[in-house]
């Protein structure tokens, strides 16, 4: 009885033994698939998901895993290229378009010199608010292609926040005091530094102090906290929830916007997540505050 039961307890503890081998291999498995599913996430790369393991159950996860990774690179490398020739198209027509715009420009100097009629002049003068505004659209449109095939926003330094915000502002004084607004500031002493790109942060604030140009009603409130937050808010009448939500989608406008082209916010938005930072609008009460965080 006794030597049947040292058999039976020399049986259980080999199968345990067992068992706990394997279940450590397949740990040690999953921490394989798990580290190199998220190195091949990274890598710009066709290689696959290898194991140690025979075990076959495992084996056939780390195939079903490679072969949904295959899916993956090709609707990435389907985008990438469908995002190029995007680029490629805007930069085009940008191009396209300025030529014959500086033309018809030209020959619209000349007539301005001819002796019209006072409906003729009204006409001219219909003519010449439009071609103004294809001109700023085809600026932006340039100015947007630029951005986003260009190196020139990659590169990194420490800039102060304050700084930054406070040069910014003082460039829109002229065009702040012609259009009737004050702004309230409140920046604080405390120098704010980030490691971000100078140039690409300058264009954010200008393209954010351009939107409160075109939709305040003479109000702006600018305020930089020691978290890197920073807020501008105007009261907006013009504006309602929805318009708000979509003010970074590219080419949105609203009905009363002044010569807007709909890219300053979206440019804004895409500068804004090249250096690793966040921004969002709300709209409540008439008051539209658009949040950036660095």
């Amino acid at each position: 009885m006794n030597t049947l039961l040292f058999i039976l307890c020399g049986i259980l503890a080999a199968a345990l033994i067992i068992s706990l081998l394997k279940i450590f291999s397949m740990r040690r498995s999953i921490d394989e698939i798990r580290t190199e599913f998220q190195a091949k996430l990274k890598e710009d790369t066709n290689t696959l998901i290898t194991l140690t393991t025979s075990d076959k159950k495992i084996c056939r996860l780390a195939a079903q895993i490679n072969r949904q990774l295959a899916v993956i690179r090709k609707k990435e490398l389907k985008y990438r290229q469908g995002d190029q020739e995007l680029k490629d198209a805007v930069t085009n027509i940008s191009h396209d378009l300025r030529t014959p715009l500086t033309a018809v420009c030209g020959y619209m100097s000349l007539l301005k010199k001819e002796h019209l009629s006072p409906q003729a002049v009204e006409y001219l003068s219909v003519i010449d608010n439009r071609i103004e505004a294809l001109k700023k659209l085809t600026e932006e449109l340039f100015r947007y292609s630029v951005i986003i095939s260009i190196q020139e926003y990659h590169t990194r330094e420490t800039v102060s926040l304050n700084a930054c915000l406070e040069e910014s502002i003082a460039s829109f004084y002229v065009s702040f005091k012609e259009a009737g607004i004050i702004p309230q500031i409140n920046i604080p002493q405390q120098k704010i530094k980030r490691v971000l790109n100078k140039n690409a942060l300058s264009r954010i604030f200008e393209n954010l102090l351009n939107n409160a140009l075109k939709y305040s009603d003479k109000d702006l409130f600018i305020s930089l906290n020691l978290q890197g937050e920073i807020y501008f808010t105007n009261t907006a009448s013009s504006l309602d929830e929805i318009s708000a939500g979509q003010l970074f989608n590219r080419f949105f406008t609203v009905e009363n916007g002044k010569n807007s082209t709909g890219l300053g916010l979206a440019i804004a938005k895409m500068l804004t997540e090249e250096l690793g930072g966040t921004i969002s609008a709300s709209w409540q009460n008439k008051q539209l505050t658009i949040k950036l965080c660095f």
